[in-house]
């Protein structure tokens, strides 16, 4: 008796897949439209829509110079620490990928193992050293822990990528002329681009997103960046719901569009590193 394949073109398919959609968009939405809603409203209705539409909360918040300044630091952070990301994780899995040497493949091994390795355990050792290093309460003592904690999942994206293409095309352009860096950069990098874009998002958004870190390391205010400004604006009006929600979709805004337009080039990468 043979099986029949599975069909995963079926309704019931498509209504998980919504439920799914909606159970992770919902929140999102929720914390956009409350914030055009006054406190009072959300009070009365947690869930019902604003009557009528207030502007007065995101207009307050992008009249602060405490959150411009914080999404300042968040911005140089995440840019930081994504532009060290691909950067070094091109480099180690070129290494990895297109190099023969004897301990390749446990050296790859103990990078992937680092995925299993949870940053939350290494705060205080790490903390103990950003402090003997005196990098505490600079951009660095974020951005350098960030690589090192995003190169495992850099790697495993990158490497499968850079193996795939042929070897011909690097004997090809030893005949042009290019050298191993002339071969990367003309040939490897641009054939990698969504694996590239990829780990450059993912780096990018769990940077923005980052709250522990920068909150052991950053003691300084003028530091601050927009997770610590969330947590700082609700403690200072614990009873504006409307507008801590307000600040919650503006520090979260730019993360969310940064993922969304790269959406194709996402799937794509992951993808071609799952084939690989």
């Amino acid at each position: 008796m043979t099986r029949r394949p599975v069909a995963w073109s079926t309704p019931l398919t498509y209504a998980l897949a919504l439920a799914v959609a909606a159970v992770s968009i919902a929140p999102v939405i929720y914390v956009i439209v409350g914030g055009f809603r006054t406190t009072p409203q959300i009070i009365a209705d947690p869930a019902g829509l604003p009557d009528p539409w207030v502007w007065d909360n995101y207009v307050r918040v992008l009249t602060q110079s405490d959150f411009w300044k914080q999404a300042f630091n968040s911005a140089v952070i995440a840019l930081g620490t994504t532009v060290g990301v691909v950067v070094l994780g091109v480099c180690a899995a070129f290494v990895l990928a297109r190099y023969t040497f004897r301990g390749r493949e446990g050296l790859y091994t103990f990078f992937t193992l680092g995925l299993l390795f949870p940053s939350g355990a290494a705060i205080l050792p790490l903390y103990l050293m950003l402090r003997d290093l005196t990098l505490i309460n600079s951009y660095y003592a974020v951005i350098l822990p960030q690589i090192a904690f995003a190169l495992p999942l850099t790697i495993v994206i990158l490497r499968p990528f850079l193996s795939a293409v042929p070897r011909e095309l690097e004997d090809a352009a030893a005949i042009d002329g290019a050298g191993r860096l002339g071969f990367l950069w003309r040939i490897m990098l641009p054939l990698s681009r969504p694996a590239l874009v990829t780990v450059g998002v993912l780096a990018f958004v769990a940077s923005w997103n980052a709250f522990l870190l920068p909150l052991l390391v950053l003691g300084d205010a003028d530091l601050h960046t927009l997770p610590l400004g969330v947590q700082n604006f609700s403690s200072q009006y614990t009873s504006d719901t409307a507008g801590i929600l307000a600040f919650t979709s503006l520090a979260m805004l730019p993360a969310l569009l940064f993922f969304t337009f790269a959406e194709k080039q996402i799937v794509g990468g992951l993808q071609g590193a799952v084939k690989g």
